[in-house]
């Protein structure tokens, strides 16, 4: 039996720039700046005692995804939320960025598709990330 479809993304809860829900998307906006696919913000705050967001993305290689992981990882640091840890060794097929309150997940496409975290995190919610059209740095004008 296949597993029911994901929900559709829903607006980000109103926050300030303090949040986890802004460090997840701004991740998830890094990651899709720099070229990763299949970029998704899951609110997990009602399921895990363990984090509040999971960003999961697609990268194109090994070193696309450990540029991604150190930006991502500078970025939250200069945003006030130091890493918690982090696993970005450059011949990985899977880099795990952690905030504690946020978990990034980079794949490449065989390593995401065999873990299916989406899978198993079903019943997050889908967070919208994209920026409003039109503004800078939009890669893709896709729902999510």
């Amino acid at each position: 039996m296949a597993p029911p479809p994901p929900s559709p993304p829903v607006d980000p809860p109103h926050t300030t720039a303090s949040e986890p829900c802004n460090l997840a998307i701004e991740s998830a906006r890094i990651a899709a700046d720099l070229h990763c696919e299949n970029v998704v913000v899951l609110d997990v705050r009602e399921l895990s005692q363990v984090t509040q967001y999971i960003v999961i993305g697609t990268g194109t290689s090994d070193r696309q995804m450990y540029s991604v992981a150190e930006d991502i990882a500078e970025s939250g640091s200069a945003a006030g939320h130091p890493l918690f840890r982090s696993s970005q060794e450059r011949a990985s097929s899977w880099m795990v960025i952690d905030f504690f309150d946020v978990i990034v997940h980079l794949f490449e496409p065989n390593t995401r598709a065999y873990y299916d975290l989406e899978s198993l995190w079903i019943d997050a919610t889908r967070v919208k990330w994209r920026r409003p059209t039109g503004t800078a740095q939009d890669p893709d004008q896709s729902t999510e």
